[in-house]
């Protein structure tokens, strides 16, 4: 009888130690994965804000570049937009593209420039086919010689060397053909050459209108 005792003893102890310690590590993972969630919130949350600082940067760093930053028209109502009015966003710059219709409002090389830094941009600078491919679908032709097109920050000097505005050289090239330029010339870009290699070789003094970039006021991506 005593063994018995002993024996049912063992077996209920047996019992309630496996039920305790399926318990306890079952209280142990559910906490484990609460934890987890937790851990996996700080890390989306930390990411968050990394990227609202980078954002922030980019927008100190644009407005920085102005000698007076003109509030009322990059935030009407208080809400900032990644572009003025009129300006076309791509991935993270502005682009204007001049609509003037009439050819005494058309502009030089230099005065094409000129007007783009008094916006606190420049004219435009290539930098990949998909760029190129964009600068194709948004300009229009406006004249009927063919011959005019859009200023971009392409430049040739007198020791035949094409760079662009901001001085670096040309490695990505889209030129239509490879006709004898001037011997100081602009790159234009042509609407009327249907294909994306539309670059032409003109007259820096030529009048036509232009393509201004400048860097988005809020960081998109």
């Amino acid at each position: 009888m005593i063994c018995f005792i002993l024996v049912l003893a063992i077996i209920i102890l047996s019992v309630y130690f496996t039920y305790e310690l399926r318990r306890q590590s079952s209280i142990l993972t559910k906490k484990n994965l609460k934890l987890q969630a937790v851990k996996a919130a700080l890390e989306r949350r930390t990411a968050e804000l990394y990227q609202d600082r980078t954002r922030l940067n980019w927008t100190i760093g644009v407005i920085l570049q102005y000698d007076n930053f003109p509030v009322t028209e990059h935030c009407p109502h208080k809400e900032c937009k990644p572009c003025l009015d009129d300006w076309v966003l791509f991935q993270s710059n502005c682009y204007l593209f001049t609509k003037h219709e009439r050819s005494y409002s058309w502009k030089t090389w230099e005065e094409s420039r000129e007007f783009c830094n008094k916006k606190n941009a420049e004219l435009v600078v290539i930098d990949s086919q998909e760029e190129q491919q964009f600068i194709n679908n948004n300009m229009t032709k406006y004249h009927v010689d063919e011959q005019h097109g859009y200023w971009i920050g392409l430049k040739k000097d007198t020791k035949d060397t094409w760079t662009w505005v901001d001085r670096r050289n040309v490695s990505l090239t889209y030129w239509s053909t490879e006709e004898p330029g001037y011997r100081v010339a602009c790159g234009l870009s042509n609407p009327h050459i249907n294909h994306l290699s539309n670059w032409v070789k003109k007259s820096c003094t030529m009048k036509n209108r232009w393509i201004c970039e400048t860097r988005t006021l809020i960081r998109l991506d």
